[in-house]
């Protein structure tokens, strides 16, 4: 199973991104797909999480009404729509998928990664 990051950079305050992540090795549509972020020297954190069909999505307070998570199931693709971005933004955004439909906020349940893709927002 691998999960492929890509589409993160450098982007100056109130910029947009959209990350991608593809996956192979996989049935993808039988996973909950997730964003989670990790800044330097923090602890990796839930951003974004959406349901196996698409049809039930849910995000950190922070990112609310900013970033929008969507997936592409004939494509294997889950992807992190950023807007308005802020410098306490930047992390390495790791994407995840877990069989699992429960706790989605923690990343315990996920039980494949991405290998992170380094989003820098600069003020």
């Amino acid at each position: 199973v691998q999960l492929q990051a890509s589409g993160g950079g450098l982007v100056q305050a109130g910029g947009s991104l959209r990350l991608s992540c593809a996956g192979s090795g996989l049935t993808f549509s039988d996973y909950r797909m997730a964003w989670f972020r990790q800044a330097p020297g923090k602890e990796r954190d839930f951003v974004a999480t959406i349901s196996w069909d698409g049809g039930s999505t849910a995000y950190t307070d922070s990112v609310k009404g900013r970033f929008t998570i969507s997936r592409d199931n004939a494509k294997n693709t889950v992807y992190l729509q950023m807007n308005s971005l802020k410098p306490e933004d930047t992390a390495v955004y790791y994407c995840a998928a877990s069989p699992r439909g429960d706790s989605y906020y923690s990343g315990k349940t996920y039980r494949y990664w991405g290998q992170g893709t380094q989003v820098t927002v600069s003020s």
